[in-house]
């Protein structure tokens, strides 16, 4: 296949399996989910990292919550871990456990976790709380957070006894009109809340809660987590805010986000010709100047003045510099400010001046930065980056007043040079007033437009950052590593197959190309994933708010993805996209899948998705804008979606969206899902009758208990009741699944029992995770609840039968649309009955079914030339996301389950 080296595409595979076998061979006791073998996800063992956490599942019933864990290095060293359960199995065993290790852990490319006395870290992380002043140390930087009411929300960060920042706060650019001229606002982040989350001995949480203010005026609520470990010269920054801003449709006035951004006050001590900025580009280069720079110069100051400065080391006294230059360096131009700014995916400018009053020159341009920089000198200095800085543009960091007593740093979320954020809906409604109006603009663009539905109120975005207080400048090669780690934090996994052995997220396997069929599928898999990571970068899908998104659909007469048709345009995880994209690492360990899949979790958990307002817990259907469409429904939000990279990674962000989900039902009190369609007369309002699909509706409903009863969070027993609750009255209606719908009391969890026999199906019921949930949930309670267990089970194998077979289980038929996608179903039946005409049905189901990617297809990438296009592409023409993400789900849950069927 032209273009794609699908050695690239599995590399992180082979690197898996490689530092597994590192230097032990696997026990039974790791095979079987009792130990866990650990590999750095990109293969080597990071040069620099601030501190590493991620997360492991266990077997069922291997270890009592009480367990302590011992980590070693694959010498047999003690490394100092932290570790707290985030899951558990039914019977009270730990299911997943999240481990943090700090940056002066010995270094090795594999290590293995078993049950026993974790290592004493040589210096531990401290918190203080004293006062309402919260103070962490992790023995060699300590920070003091700002108290509730301050615009401070760090208010030092001291190594040793030398202050390397202070004064850290949020700022906020707001400008009340689009308008060229409008006036613009500066509004500071004010603490409303800090709290504790995590408090050692190798890792420690401060979480900080607040609102942008202004005099009167609060807006963009904010919540950070500032993470320490033990040894640690730095910390780690998770930044979500959420918008809660006006902007109305045709209108130029309303809040438009000007800026955003992180700012640090650098004291300085040193002469300026000791005092350096540093900025990366991402393939590993550095900008490297000093404040006052002797180098170049009409006289030489001496080899080893030029080279210390250079370095970035302290330069010679100047007694011993040649005195032609050390007596007039008051004529040397001082230049204290500096910004990079990376309006594109496709370049970046740096600039400096001497002070503010007097003319930029430029300094510096490439391609793409890699978000980080540095300022400081011999006497100390803040290193400083932004994760997915070039693929979230418009993004800057500005470096003021360096020549002074204390620089100012500034890391742009949002550049304040970029236009300003228009989220205004995109058209007019074009006179969409009545649901039928409404129905006919689906007709054409497949956008589901409904009047004051389009808002962005309430979606959010999460940005991760970096920064190190240090005792001098450093070498360009720390520098380099520093923004390698900022870029792409390292984490440690298990190999496919160890995760496999747990038992966790349902019907999957690793790799196997043991024959011609199966390595044929396999194949193709890689095949997919690369087109989309190719796709994604030929198309730029990239940008503040897009970024880990992908599109729907193809237009094959332009030769671009439909970005501007309605449906067609964002994908907003339509039809498991991110499932798909879940599972593939699952089976491959390939660390690019698992980069890919990270981003898209950070956009769609968060971009597509309301965290305040009426819809909070609901996400946005597939549109040209995330928020654009009026389909707000838990198929979107679902947590079946995000539960992997919490568990894999321990992240308390992606917690938190888990924790918004648990009484997501009730948002079905504010917006019917099926209002424009009903015949029934039904109106929301009475909580303990709300209309709810066994599909769509109920799989995200259920994939949010079954996560809050896992996590044993607050609502563990609530949500574990509701759930059981609900698995009995859907088992116990008169056609089970294909009844299609029922009333839903929110408070019980339990469904009316109808009367009615007829059946109601719908395609789109089982793919935005159902399969998935379901099959989780009967694996965990299957036995405790055998009626939902048949239920499911039904619904599996007759989905896609015959018309003969429906109507002799249900007394109906239906159309069975998708029948490839339905494939893995009528696989999971063959499975649970061990029944090879119900395997051979599943695989027929998948290479001939309508909706599939056929054996006969061309995966050949076709190249369309300028002048046909902006530039030179690539295209496979049949490719749709809808059916991509649905095939590979197919394709991996039919291998795990009746893979040793599969047709030669």
């Amino acid at each position: 296949m032209p273009g794609v080296d699908r050695r690239t595409v599995i590399k992180g595979a082979a690197a898996a399996a490689a530092a597994a076998q590192f230097s032990w061979a696997r026990t039974a006791a790791a095979a079987d989910g009792y130990d866990a073998e650990l590999h750095w996800l990109e293969g080597q063992a990071p040069d620099v990292h601030a501190g590493a956490t991620w997360g492991v599942p266990w077997a069922r019933g291997a270890h009592r919550p009480e367990q302590r864990f011992r980590l070693a290095s694959a010498d047999g060293a003690d490394v100092p871990v932290q570790t707290w359960i985030t899951g558990y199995w039914p019977d009270g065993s730990v299911k997943w456990t999240a481990h943090a290790i700090a940056p002066d852990a010995p270094k090795a490319s594999a290590y293995r976790l078993t049950a026993g006395t974790p290592a004493t870290p040589a210096r531990k992380v401290t918190v203080t709380r004293s006062a309402g002043r919260v103070e962490v140390s992790t023995g060699v930087i300590t920070a003091v957070f700002g108290a509730k009411g301050s615009d401070t929300v760090v208010r030092s960060v001291r190594r040793g006894t030398v202050e390397i920042a202070r004064a850290g706060q949020l700022v906020a650019v707001r400008q009340e009109s689009v308008r060229e001229g409008a006036d613009v606002e500066q509004f500071a982040g004010r603490v409303e809340k800090v709290e504790v989350e995590q408090d050692g001995p190798v890792r420690a949480v401060v979480r900080v809660e607040g609102r942008h203010r202004r005099g009167g005026r609060t807006w963009l609520p904010y919540t950070l987590r500032f993470v320490f470990f033990a040894g640690a010269e730095a910390f780690r920054l998770v930044h979500t805010f959420v918008w809660d801003g006006e902007q109305k449709p045709g209108s130029d006035e309303g809040d438009f986000l000007r800026g955003l951004g992180i700012r640090f006050t650098v004291p300085l001590s040193d002469q300026p010709y000791d005092r350096h900025i540093r900025f990366a580009d991402s393939g590993g280069g550095l900008f490297g100047e000093a404040v006052q720079g002797i180098t170049g110069l009409r006289r030489d100051p001496g080899r080893a003045v030029r080279d210390a400065q250079i370095a970035g080391e302290k330069l010679p006294d100047t007694s011993t510099w040649d005195t032609r230059v050390s007596s007039r360096l008051a004529y040397i131009p001082k230049w204290g400010d500096f910004t990079l700014t990376q309006p594109t995916a496709d370049g970046y400018v740096v600039r400096k001046r001497t002070k503010a009053g007097h003319g930029w020159i430029q300094a510096a341009a490439g391609r793409r930065a890699g978000g980080f920089g540095y300022v400081g000198g011999a006497g100390g200095g803040l290193s400083f980056g932004l994760r997915d800085f070039w693929q979230r543009h418009p993004t800057q960091l500005d470096v003021r007043g360096a020549a002074s007593e204390a620089a100012e740093v500034t890391l742009w979320l949002y550049s304040p040079e970029a236009q300003p954020l228009d989220l205004r809906f995109y058209h007019d409604g074009r006179g969409q007033d009545t649901y039928e109006k409404q129905a006919e603009g689906l007709e054409i663009t497949y956008e589901d437009y409904e009047p004051g539905f389009g808002t962005p109120y309430g979606i959010a975005r999460t940005s991760e950052l970096t920064f190190w207080a240090l005792e001098k400048t450093p070498s360009a090669a720390v520098l380099a590593a520093q923004a390698a780690a900022t870029a792409t934090p390292p984490l440690l996994t298990a190999t496919p197959q160890r995760l496999h052995a747990a038992g966790v997220f349902g019907d999957w396997a690793p790799v196997d190309r043991s024959n011609g069929a199966r390595k044929a599928v396999e194949n193709h898999l890689d095949d997919l994933f690369a087109y989309y990571r190719d796709q994604r970068e030929d198309r730029r899908w990239y940008g503040f708010l897009d970024y880990g998104d992908v599109q729907h659909t193809y237009d094959n007469d332009r030769h671009v993805w439909r970005y501007d048709v309605g449906g067609f345009a964002w994908d907003n995880s339509e039809l498991g996209t991110d499932l798909w994209l879940w599972y593939h690492f699952l089976r491959t360990g390939s660390a690019e899948v698992f980069r890919f899949a990270e981003a898209m979790t950070r956009h769609t958990g968060e971009v597509d998705v309301y965290h305040l307002g009426k819809w909070a817990g609901l996400g946005t259907r597939h549109g040209v804008q995330h928020f654009a469409d009026s389909a707000k429904q838990v198929r979107i939000s679902t947590a079946a979606n995000r539960r992997f990279h919490y568990f894999l990674t321990g992240d308390e962000r992606t917690g938190d969206l888990l924790r918004e989900l648990v009484d997501v039902e009730l948002t079905f009190l504010e917006v019917d899902p099926q209002r424009k369609v009903r015949t029934d007369g039904y109106q929301p309002g009475d909580r303990h009758a709300l209309s709810v699909g066994f599909g769509t509706d109920w799989g995200g409903i259920s994939a949010a208990w079954l996560t809050e009863w896992e996590r044993r969070g607050p609502g563990a027993e609530k949500a574990k009741a509701k759930l059981v609750n609900s698995l009995r009255t859907i088992a116990a209606q008169p056609n089970g699944f294909f009844t299609g719908a029922g009333l839903l009391d929110a408070d019980t969890g339990k469904f009316a029992i109808t009367t009615d026999k007829s059946v109601n199906v719908s395609h789109l019921s089982a793919v935005f995770g159902l399969v998935e949930t379901n099959s989780e949930i009967v694996s965990l309670l299957g036995d405790e609840e055998p009626e939902f267990r048949t239920a499911w089970l039904n619904y599996a194998q007759y989905y896609n039968a015959t018309d003969a077979q429906k109507k002799q289980l249900t007394g109906s038929t239906w159309k069975s649309a998708l029948p490839a996608a339905h494939s893995r179903i009528t696989a999971y039946a063959a499975n649970r009955k061990d029944d090879p005409t119900l395997a051979r049905r599943a695989w027929n189901e998948f290479f001939t079914g309508s909706d599939t990617y056929f054996p006969s297809n061309d995966w050949s990438r076709v190249t369309i030339k300028t002048p046909a296009v902006l530039r030179t592409t690539e295209e496979i023409p049949w490719i749709s996301t809808n059916s991509s993400a649905q095939w590979a789900l197919a394709a991996i849950q039919n291998l795990a389950l009746i893979g040793d069927r599969i047709p030669s």
